[in-house]
């Protein structure tokens, strides 16, 4: 059982996911923490990461190290998305096993599951049908974690667990407007629309970090921004269920201090598989409905414009979280309420006051 003095590594520390990973275990009063940046440690690098695993020994890990993106950026660096994940992932499991780690906790996606999965999305459904085209080669690279873990515990003896979190978003989200995620982009986007709107110039040359108000529009029309209206890719009919990072981080630590892999399948099975855990609400929420709620939160009075010729992805997609929450865990905040916390912590973190 993990003890507050364990040491314990927390890969990818500085993403939306290892960030509130590092401030749940803190807040718990674990003291021995341990983690690297990119430029220490180059995780899909074998030979840096076998050293780092044997001069500091950590007993647990989180794996919350990845290469991630929305629609556009997975179906653009497709080759980087599959490649960078298998390296990333193959290299800690594979060290974890070599080094003796009492527990590692594998985080993946709920986009491992079939395009077209009944829904909601239970744990069983992996493998069943084909994937989303434009995520494919991620999903595959976490579909592989979660199979190399399953494989290290059977053949190994390992204690493995694997834990696929729904869409999330919170403190140091990734705000790019080409590469983030839906609930990010669409509060950058409807923010910057805002302040064009109210010709608050000097906030939007500072957020953009640009020199002139021409180029600002400029680029921000790339997006379909402009002080009249804010476009959002496909119909807005997708619904969407959406994970405030904090209680993501909250159910992995649960996890990690309660769960081991024998407690996540059924001892008399023959076939030891689908052994993950999905980490939701079991909520979702259309596009157009999460767009007009962060328009409410941030206050835009101009117009969404829900563009039709672009890509809608999945219509559907909601985790059926029954098995975490047989386990022992729920979610605590709910979506509006998320929403006004990240959006707060935005405008603090960038000085950009509305």
């Amino acid at each position: 059982m993990m003890q507050k003095s364990s040491k314990i590594y927390v890969a990818g520390h500085r993403g939306l996911v290892g960030s509130a990973i590092v401030n749940n275990l803190r807040q718990k009063g674990y003291t021995n923490i341990i983690y690297k940046t990119h430029k220490e440690l180059d995780l899909t690098d074998m030979q840096a990461v076998a050293s780092f695993f044997k001069d500091n020994k950590p007993e647990y890990v989180f794996l919350a190290a990845a290469k991630v993106g929305g629609i556009v950026a997975n179906n653009t660096y497709r080759a980087e998305f599959i490649y960078e994940n298998l390296q990333i992932q193959n290299n800690i499991i594979h060290q974890s096993y070599l080094h003796d780690v009492k527990k590692l906790m594998f985080l993946g996606s709920t986009c491992i599951y079939p395009k077209n999965a009944p829904q909601p999305m239970k744990e069983t459904y992996l493998l069943t049908d084909a994937l989303e085209y434009t995520n494919e080669p991620y999903a595959i690279a976490k579909i592989a974690g979660i199979k190399m873990c399953e494989s290290y515990n059977i053949q190994y003896g390992t204690n493995f667990i694997s834990v696929m979190p729904t869409n999330l978003y919170g403190p140091n989200d990734n705000f790019d407007l080409e590469k983030s995620h839906v609930l990010p982009a669409l509060i950058r986007k409807i923010h910057l629309a805002k302040l064009l709107h109210q010709k608050a110039y000097d906030k939007v040359l500072k957020d953009l970090e640009v020199d002139t108000i021409t180029q600002a529009k400029s680029y921000l029309e790339k997006f379909g921004v402009t002080e009249k209206q804010v476009e959002i890719w496909g119909s807005g009919k997708p619904r969407r269920e959406f994970l405030w990072s904090e209680d993501m981080a909250d159910a992995t630590v649960f996890v990690m201090e309660n769960i081991d892999f024998k407690d996540t399948y059924d001892q008399d099975t023959k076939e030891i598989r689908n052994t993950h855990i999905n980490i939701g609400t079991g909520i979702d929420i259309s596009i157009e409905d999460l767009a007009k709620t962060i328009q409410n939160v941030i206050g835009y009075e101009g117009e969404l414009y829900f563009n039709t010729q672009k890509p809608d992805g999945t219509m559907v997609k909601l985790t059926d979280p029954s098995k975490l929450h047989t386990l022992g865990w729920k979610h605590k905040v709910d979506l509006e309420e998320g929403i006004a916390r990240i959006y707060t912590w935005y405008l603090h973190q960038n000085k950009k006051e509305s």
